[in-house]
């Protein structure tokens, strides 16, 4: 067994989402949000090599001696599975290994609204999971994945860079594929998934122009398609795909997100109200025509006013949501605080008074 493998166990045992190991500092877990060091002795740059070269290929290791970056999984069946990615910095190699749970959870396991539901009923469009990153969004998408693969009959094409949750066929066949492993880029894996008789398209990242328009086609032209972005709200989402595209394409861009796209949902994570655990809290916007006529008309920024007024069809705004699970008592009163961005009215329900101040600080 790889020594690696201890850290690994521990961090798991402890409930971490990541494990960090960087040179000159021991092994660090990240629990609910915070780093926390492990009672080891710090690293040095070679004990750290030998320890991630203990798990990876000898191609692996060639590349990173050239300098690359590497992004992979790993697994072990004593410790389970993880999301590696392995750099360089100022004095050797670092790593992060994120937690992949060893179940897929289900809708009601993660505590999602209906909406998130029915906006994956539909044969075709885009639906974007957005959020910056830790933020859950491959969670929120594998379940997904694991609701059409269990409802319903279709062909379900994966482009993952790199695969975290493993699906086994039930009701839908799921046909997973890596970039730089099956594919060299989404967009390549884009192309290909088209001439795979597709029902349903997950990309990992819509990270550039060629991969968005590729998405827009395959969403145009009857295939589903899930797809992610490191942005914090709805509106930031759509400025984002529209942004990402050349001047010329920009109109033709908000045309078709307005007609194609079925809703967005931005999520973060908020410490729970007993401090164990976090919990997903959703932004929703559901592409109603009252919104698809702002987004035609060039008028993005007006959307929130929409999503304010709209929870008769799903929507709702950040902080609508952060201030329903604090009156549920679901969330911790000063993290949904820090989340929050009309900060004003969630200061009667902050406990730490010194949080206030200093967060009015960073903001002016």
């Amino acid at each position: 067994m790889s020594r690696i493998n201890a850290f690994l166990q521990l961090g798991r045992e402890q409930n971490c989402s990541d494990i960090h190991f960087a040179v000159g500092a021991p092994p660090l877990l990240r629990q609910l949000g915070e780093l926390n060091p492990i009672k080891y002795r710090d690293l040095t740059a070679a004990e750290l090599q030998d320890l991630l070269y203990e798990i990876m290929s000898p191609d692996m290791k060639t590349r990173s001696d050239n300098g690359e970056d590497l992004d992979f999984s790993y697994e072990h069946a004593e410790v389970g599975r993880f999301r590696v990615n392995v750099f360089h910095k100022v004095g050797g190699l670092g790593a992060t290994f994120r937690v992949i749970a060893p179940t897929i959870p289900s809708f009601e396991d993660l505590g999602l609204p209906k909406i998130v539901e029915s906006l994956i009923q539909t044969n075709n469009g885009l639906v974007l999971v957005t959020g910056t990153t830790g933020t859950g969004k491959s969670t929120t998408l594998a379940a997904m994945i694991n609701y059409l693969n269990s409802n319903r009959r279709l062909n379900i094409i994966t482009l993952e860079d790199p695969v975290e949750f493993v699906y086994k066929s039930k009701l839908s066949l799921v046909v997973q594929r890596e970039v730089g492993r099956h594919v060299e880029t989404f967009a390549d894996g884009l192309r290909s998934a088209l001439r795979e008789d597709p029902d349903v398209i997950l990309v990992g990242e819509l990270r550039d122009s060629e991969t968005v328009s590729l998405a827009m086609m395959a969403a145009e032209t009857g295939h589903l398609v899930l797809g992610t972005l490191h942005t914090s709200s709805a509106i930031k989402s759509l400025d984002r795909i529209i942004d990402a595209m050349p001047t010329e394409q920009k109109a033709q861009t908000a045309t078709f997100m307005a007609q194609n796209l079925r809703g967005v949902i931005s999520q973060k994570l908020v410490r729970t109200a007993d401090g164990r655990a976090r919990k997903a809290i959703l932004e929703v916007m559901v592409n109603v025509p009252a919104i698809s006529s702002l987004i035609m008309s060039g008028k993005i920024h007006q959307i929130p006013a929409v999503l304010q007024t709209g929870s008769d069809k799903g929507m709702q705004l950040m902080d609508q949501a952060l201030l329903e699970a604090l009156k549920n008592k679901e969330i911790d009163p000063d993290d949904a605080y820090v989340h929050a961005n009309d900060k004003k009215q969630f200061q009667q329900f902050v406990n730490n008074a010194d949080l206030i101040p200093s967060i009015n600080l960073s903001i002016n």
